[in-house]
């Protein structure tokens, strides 16, 4: 039978963990929110569908922080998921590997167009494939110390 003290520090760490993909959540959504509206690069297709999935996030983890609810990770993990696939699909994109043919791109706004770059390498998607990533590996291990 654990003690009460050992369940409170599962639920500090865990809350700790939340807050981090709270953390991830807005740096995305108001990243975002900058680069199109304070940079004016505009979103393309697979920008919005991760948008989509992205916000949303911010409000289940404002919500499951106070009180801490780690059964937020069943409704937050599926968003996640849904989100760094389209993360991950726009970075082979960029990187070429998709040919045009399968590119959801409009004449106007090209999801294989490089809008930002920064050191060299990072790009817009990357950014969201890891984010998303980060918020995934955060959610399992909430789920995992919740099954305890």
């Amino acid at each position: 039978m654990p003690k009460n003290n050992e369940i409170s520090n599962e639920n500090t760490y865990g809350w700790y963990l939340l807050f981090a993909c709270w953390l991830i959540a807005a740096s995305g959504t108001l990243g975002s929110l900058f680069f199109s509206e304070v940079m004016q690069i505009p979103p393309c297709v697979l920008c919005w569908y991760q948008r989509i999935a992205m916000y949303p996030l911010l409000v289940v983890f404002s919500v499951a922080l106070f009180p801490f609810d780690p059964r937020c990770t069943r409704y937050a993990l599926p968003l996640a998921i849904i989100g760094w696939l389209f993360a991950f699909f726009h970075l082979l994109i960029y990187s070429g590997v998709i040919p045009e043919s399968m590119q959801p791109c409009t004449a106007e706004v090209s999801c294989a167009k490089i809008d930002l770059e920064l050191i060299g390498f990072i790009t817009i998607p990357l950014m969201s494939v890891v984010a998303f990533s980060l918020m995934i590996g955060l959610l399992l291990t909430i789920a995992k110390g919740n099954k305890k």
